[in-house]
């Protein structure tokens, strides 16, 4: 349809001569400074938009070079040394050739020194990151030892495309800011959860230090079933391989006993682990344990970095699921440990922002062949500890971890394996002490046990994807059946004060005469509103249901009464009329208008069909019919409270169930006699109520309180005469 300037037409009133000249003025003026004012405008816009999302613009200009870089040098070069040997043993647990895992703990760390908040955090490989990738691909692709060249490349194939995958959900999540979701992972759950997958990690690398080898499996069970194979092919286990994991274990454990004993005397932890794999690969190399034992290890390790590779995008339908959780899982545990940091030296961590660095560094790792990397709580420690201040102390850890690859990583084709299972094994101390849990919150929260044990047990039978969202939905659930079962309570007042507690907790607490205050723990919602009202009418010691069909079966036989009278009544003035008497009528004033009331007894004409008759008109039976309606009347037992409180400072939020809930009580109580009040509404619950039409002629905003006290002060003063009553409002 045409729209014409007459449709939109609107009358000004004319401009005096001084405001032309204004206008005129304004519009002459130049336009260069509104330009200017816009660009400037633009500008800072720009500046703020790119600091925010480019933290290592707003950070890296305010370095202190002094004070801080040789603390971030000699933490980037602890870290380094530790994630060498991390990496390498990582990336057999992800189910990769080792030389990925060096790939891993570079590309990603440095994307992180870009884009991350955190200072103190160590992004790259980390154990449970690994064996979730690990479940994916060797469901994929079977076992075979890396023997065949072509399930190599495909299982790295497959890991690069779940790091690109994984990528996208963090930053997706970051974007629009989903940061929050982590809120839903709570503490129980997440310790839980990392204990269950050091369990998989324990169990998965036993093949390496029993040099056996087994069928891959994946879903349910599959732990299960690969800790009962282990067990079978036990006869089959190589020795020699057994003791070099043995001797790699005890020499680990010492080296870490000896760093906690002489920490305060040693400027930098003892480097155990890249110790440990340097005189095994030696070892190895000179008594040829490979060729005379049967010890297996690493193998070529290829110098060198390697050309980016697009994923493939006919995988996502069948990692989507994976990558969700792998995304979910490791953004928890690095926004978990930056909040502990940041708490502890004093800095803000941006969870959205983190959620971005971490999906960047996966998304562009996936490029470069690696697979899903988080942080590693064991290196945040070292870095901590170490004197970093800075992300500087990644990004030369990541130099450093680029200088292996080009030039040092060849030198490790001799490393056996088990020495890696064994580091792996060593460095799940941390994790494994999280059994100590189930004491603690034994003794504190066993509702957070309860979470706690029911993660375990399904991550360790459902494998880790199901397991999580098993958690999850149990402990969101958990949520819900605690809401149902809130504490209800009879408030009474605490002397001389305008205070309200239980009953039954405060024995000082007394009940107002005739008054009842109800309250509950939690707010009311479609899920415990009828759990509420069947509470509330228990705690008031009144049978209200029985009470209301009482009365109303009552009122139906009386209505039945006076039906039958009524009729009755018809027939016999039928009767009357065909014989041709007289007869007297009952006749209620409130039906009529009856003028000659300065008589005794009125005379009306009653036409008989014959002839019209005198009808006398006693005025003694013109008077009114009492209220039959009530408790009193009808017999029925009368509550000993004529006002009902509800107090709904708990309520943060209403819905229609509940709005319908609340119309029930009013009603039903109505119905007894009793008045209901609200008390103590919050500001926004009122809003909520107004807009879902709770208040009408009946319920007004006159029945809403402050507090409970005012309600309580109010109802004795409006409430019928009564000796009690009376004299507790006076000394209210």
């Amino acid at each position: 349809m045409e729209l014409h300037k007459r449709d939109y037409h609107v009358e000004r009133p004319l401009l005096n001569q001084e405001q032309l000249e204004t206008l005129g003025h304004r519009s002459s003026a130049p336009k260069t400074r509104q330009w200017q004012t816009w660009f400037q405008c633009s500008r800072s816009r720009a500046r703020a938009f790119l600091l925010q999302h480019l933290p290592v613009l707003a950070w890296l200009p305010r370095y202190r070079v002094r004070d801080w870089l040789l603390g971030d040098l000699l933490s980037g070069l602890s870290v380094a040394i530790m994630q060498l040997p991390q990496g390498l043993a990582y990336a057999l647990l992800a189910g990769l050739p080792p030389v990925y895992g060096l790939y891993s703990s570079f590309y990603p760390v440095f994307i992180y020194f870009l884009f991350g908040t955190s200072r103190h955090i160590s992004v790259g490989t980390f154990a449970v990151m690994s064996v979730m990738v690990g479940s994916v691909t060797e469901s994929l692709v079977p076992d075979n030892g890396f023997s065949n060249g072509t399930d190599s490349d495909s299982r790295v194939q497959i890991a690069s495309t779940l790091s690109v995958l994984v990528g996208l959900f963090q930053v997706g999540l970051g974007l629009v800011h989903f940061g929050f979701v982590v809120t839903y992972l709570s503490e129980p759950l997440v310790r839980s959860y990392t204990t269950a997958a050091s369990v998989q990690v324990f169990i998965s690398q036993l093949k390496y230090v029993f040099g056996i080898s087994l069928t891959s499996r994946s879903g349910p069970l599959s732990l299960i079933y690969m800790l009962l194979e282990i067990c079978s092919k036990l006869p089959e286990t190589v020795v020699g391989t057994v003791i070099t994991a043995l001797v790699a274990g005890v020499v680990l454990v010492l080296v870490k006993l000896l760093n906690d004993k002489l920490q305060r005397y040693l400027p930098l932890p003892i480097p155990g682990e890249l110790l440990t794999l340097i005189g095994a690969t030696g070892i190895s190399y000179g008594v040829e344990l490979k060729k005379r034992y049967g010890v297996d290890v690493v193998g070529d390790i290829p110098a060198g970095l390697i050309p980016p590779k697009a994923p493939k995008p006919e995988l996502f339908a069948q990692l989507v699921g994976n990558a969700f959780a792998i995304a979910v899982v490791g953004f928890a545990i690095a926004i978990s440990l930056g909040k502990i940091f940041a708490l502890r030296h004093g800095y803000r961590v941006d969870s959205n922002q983190e959620l971005v660095a971490l999906g960047l560094s996966n998304f562009i790792g996936g490029f470069f062949q690696c697979f899903p990397v988080s942080c590693s709580m064991s290196r945040s420690l070292v870095q901590e500890s170490t004197g970093g201040n800075t992300q500087v102390a990644g990004a030369v850890s990541s130099l450093f971890i680029l200088l292996i690859i080009l030039k040092l990583g060849e030198l490790f084709k001799d490393l056996p394996k088990a020495v890696l299972a064994a580091t792996i094994i060593v460095n799940l101390k941390g994790m494994m002490m999280q059994f100590s849990d189930i004491c603690r919150l034994w003794k504190t929260n066993r509702m957070d046990l309860l979470i706690w044990l029911v993660t375990f047990v399904a991550t360790i039978l459902l494998n880790l994807d199901i397991g999580l969202a098993v958690a999850i939905g149990f402990s969101l659930l958990l949520v819900v059946v605690r809401t149902q079962l809130p504490h209800y309570s009879i408030l009474g007042q605490l002397p001389d004060t305008d205070v309200y507690r239980d009953v039954t907790e405060y024995s000082e607490a007394k009940e107002v005469p005739g008054v009842k205050v109800f309250r509950s723990s939690a707010t009311m919602y479609f899920a415990n509103a009828e759990l509420y009202g069947d509470a509330l009418k228990k705690k008031c010691g009144v049978d209200v249901d029985h009470l209301i069909a009482q009365k109303k079966k009552l009122l139906k036989k009386q209505e039945k009464k006076l039906k039958q009278q009524q009729k009755d009544q018809k027939s016999q003035k039928k009767a009357s009329r065909s014989k041709g008497t007289s007869v007297s009528i009952n006749v209620d004033t409130s039906l009529g208008d009856i003028k000659n009331n300065d008589v005794e007894g009125s005379r009306a004409k009653v036409n008989t069909g014959d002839e019209i008759e005198d009808v006398t008109v006693n005025d003694q039976e013109t008077t009114k019919t009492p209220n039959v309606s009530t408790l009193k009347s009808l017999g029925l037992p009368q509550p000993d409270f004529h006002t009902l409180i509800l107090d709904l400072g708990t309520l943060s939020f209403v819905d229609t169930v509940c709005i319908k809930n609340l119309k029930n009580i009013f009603r039903d109580f109505r119905d007894l006699e009793v008045e209901v009040y609200l008390a103590a509404c919050n500001s926004p619950v009122v809003a909520q109520l107004e807009a879902g039409q709770f208040f009408d002629a009946s319920i007004t905003k006159q029945h809403i309180f402050v507090s409970v006290h005012d309600a309580v002060t109010f109802a004795l003063q409006h409430s019928k005469p009564d000796s009690i009553t009376s004299t507790f409002a006076t000394k209210l």
